[in-house]
Order: C-alpha cells, then structure tokens, then sequence
C-alpha cells in the first residue's frame, strides 16, 4: 500500500490514530549556516535573471513537480508537488544545496504551510496537517469539490486561527457547455455554492466539511494565489482571469490575448468579485459585463456592484504564488510588498506567450503603489510555451534569513535569492 494511503487507511480507525507526536530534538536541529557573501550563489545565478544587487543559488533539483513551498525557522524546506506529494529538503552540510531529499508520503497536491509545529497540506479534495516529518496525519478538511477543471488547492493560515481554502471555478464562465462558442451562462451560476470562491475554516478543528466552513468571499474564477499579509493581517489573493473572450462576437483572437486581467484583490470577508458575470477588461480599465451575459466590452451593467480590483496585470499570465516580505535582508522598498509568481500563458495568440517569471507589487501603508516590475526572469528558456518551457514558477517562500526561493512546477527546480548589495 502507498504511505499516503496508509496513512488515510488510519484516519478511519478512530481509537488507532494517536495525535501526532511532538517533534523530537533532530526535527528542530538547525543545519549548518551558508557560507555569508556572493558564495553562496550560483555564478549564472542558476540559469536566472535578477535585478543589480541580487543573486541566486539552485537549492535542489527534480524534487518532483513543485507547486507551493514554505520553509521552517530551522532552514528546512517542504514543497508540495503534484506527484510526490510533500517532499522535505534540507541542507546538512552548510553549502547552500538541499542534501537532504525526503518526500513525507502523503497526497499530491498544491497547497501548504507552517504554523505552531504544524505542517499543514492540501491534496485536490482535502487538506490535512501533522507534526513534521513523520508525526500521524489529521485530516482538517475533507471532501472538498474537485470534479473538472481548477481543482488545485491552496491554503493561508490567518491570525485568528483561520484556515482559508481556495475552491475554483469547474469551468470558464459558467456555462451548460464549458467554452461553447455563442452560448450564454447559467444565470444565476450554480457553481456558485459550492466554488469560485475562498472558504474559512477552523485550523485546529478536525474532519471539517464543505459546509462546516464559511463562504469568506465569492466571484473568484480561480485562486491560486493567496496569501496573508503579515503587516495587516488581511487575506488577498492574485486570480486567474477568464479565457475566451473571441468566442462571442464582435470580440477577436487579440481581444482575448490582451483585455482580461489577472487581478490583485483584498478578499474582505463577504466580498463578491463578480465572476462568471464580469471580468476586469484591461482596455476600458474597468470590471464590465462578461460577453455569456451580453456584455460587449464596454457594458458595466450589475458589475458596479462587484468588489474592487486593487491591481490588473497581464492577461493570461497564470498568476500561481502569492508572498508578502516582512524580511529585512532586502532593501527597505521590498518590505510590505507582494511578489507574485507567474506559471505562464497558453492561450494569447495571436502575440507571443508571456508570465514564467516572479514580479513585484510595491506596497504604500496598506495599499500597492499602482505599478508592478519584473524581478526573476529567465524561467522559460528560449521557447516560453507550456510544452517547452524549462522552467515555470510555481511556489513561493520567505527563509528565515529573508532570503526569497522559488519553485518551479516543470523539473522541480528550487532556487533561493538572496540580497548581497551593490559590490
């Protein structure tokens, strides 16, 4: 029997389970610290391109297909992927590579965080936690919606011991047949109940259900990106916009490539940001009525009611990671701000692809500034399309040490970026 499901089987035994052990005094040793300075890196910066000041090292490589990572105060990194499930990595010896590659045994999937000694993961259909690296698991969440499309699961852990999970959208615009040229969407949309949106639950309180948790906000297509800020303690998220727009006329190919956003939102409990109705139209600068529901492009209509887009960014880009820095390691314009891993476009002909890279949003108070900047790039290679790209971001982790590292979903490649100043 796999370990995963070993480790399911036991779930079900309600008086065999034990809780999961306290960590042992090896699960809490620090590994040796890297070498200090430009030695730590990689002299390519590991295929990367970084801005002045910048420099990165590959930590490990063929982990398996990395989605999201995070990493504990000890140094020690664990990243879920599609299928291995949770692979620990660690650094024993001090020089900056993970020579240390476990993976935990439990389902694939996307999904995962850190919180009082605690891992915390999330397969298509659940999320689950236990005591690192081989305390008995706790099924959190069970039973989740997974049928059809966007069945990745992503997590945050909120200060008030809310776990915040995102349920995607089974479809584009939540029509009778998915992506059906000319045919109009369920008006109301029935995936609405059960997905599109971002549900709250208790961390701490075992074998929750779907309906055990609360519907936090609604009208999200698809989160994959989701984070809380630490400076505020506030949840936001980076969603993947609508496909499809030249399926209805007087729409074109480039109308599709260019006008639906990814759009950076503060997701306010109760909110509602309008998906499958509307969609943030990057030409008009404004969420407009979605062409299922007889928008034209120009058309507001019921939108105006729909929660506000803090930031549009680039159609189709696939925004997959979302991280706050509250480090100190990177100069002060950094602290406070979102950077935001792209996974890359498939669908903007007829213009090139675009996204596999890491941007940063930089952040005034409470508020992003209104611009973006490309930070990593390099991901693609020469030929940047899902099928041949080297390289496509994924996760996204803050070290102990402020150091930045990146996941990349392609050949399960795990970089750390570090700050070494001008010289």
């Amino acid at each position: 029997m796999h370990p995963w499901r070993a480790a399911l089987a036991c779930l079900a035994l309600t008086a065999a389970c034990s809780n999961a052990r306290p960590p042992q005094a090896a699960d809490k040793a620090a590994p040796p610290a890297p070498p200090s300075g430009r030695s730590t890196c990689d002299p390519d910066n590991g295929g990367l391109r970084l801005p002045t000041g910048f420099c990165a090292q590959v930590v490990a490589d063929n982990v398996g297909r990395a989605r999201h990572l995070v990493v504990a105060d000890d140094g020690t990194i664990y990243v879920n992927t599609l299928d291995r499930g949770v692979v620990l990595l660690r650094d024993t010896t001090g020089d900056g590579r993970a020579d240390v590659v476990q993976p935990l045994g439990t389902p694939p999937g996307t999904g995962v965080a850190l919180r009082d000694g605690w891992l915390y993961y999330a397969s298509e259909d659940a999320v689950y936690r236990r005591r690192p690296p081989d305390g008995t698991p706790e099924a959190v969440v069970l039973g989740l919606p997974a049928e059809r499309s966007h069945r990745a699961k992503s997590i945050a852990l909120g200060p008030d011991g809310a776990l915040y999970v995102n349920i995607g959208a089974p479809s584009n615009a939540c029509q009778p047949q998915d992506r059906a040229r000319g045919l109009p969407g369920l008006d109301p949309c029935p995936e609405l109940a059960t997905r599109a949106g971002v549900w709250r639950f208790a961390a701490d309180r075992p074998r929750q259900r779907q309906a055990d948790g609360e519907r936090w906000v609604t009208g999200l297509r698809n989160a994959v990106a989701l984070a809380v800020r630490p400076q505020d303690g506030r949840l936001y998220a980076v969603q993947h916009g609508r496909d499809q727009l030249d399926l209805f006329p007087p729409f074109t190919a480039q109308d599709n490539a260019e006008r639906p956003a990814e759009e950076f939102l503060r997701l306010d409990r109760g909110a509602d940001f309008g998906w499958p109705y509307c969609y943030y139209d990057l030409q008009t600068r404004a969420k407009v009525l979605a062409p299922e529901y007889g928008g034209d492009g120009r058309t507001i209509g019921r939108c105006a009611q729909a929660a506000p887009t803090l930031l549009a960014l680039p159609a189709h880009w696939a925004p997959n990671a979302l991280l706050f820095y509250r480090g100190t390691q990177f100069p002060a314009r950094y602290r406070g701000g979102a950077f935001v891993a792209f996974h890359g476009s498939w669908n903007r002909a007829p213009l090139p692809q675009g996204g596999y890279n890491v941007v940063f949003i930089p952040f005034q108070g409470d508020q992003p500034t209104g611009g973006w900047e490309v930070f990593a790039d390099g991901f693609a290679g020469p030929n940047p399309q899902p099928s041949t790209a080297h390289h496509r971001p994924s996760g996204l982790a803050e070290g102990p040490d402020g150091s930045l590292y990146i996941g990349d979903s392609v050949r399960g490649t795990i970089w750390r970026v570090r700050y070494v100043g001008r010289g």
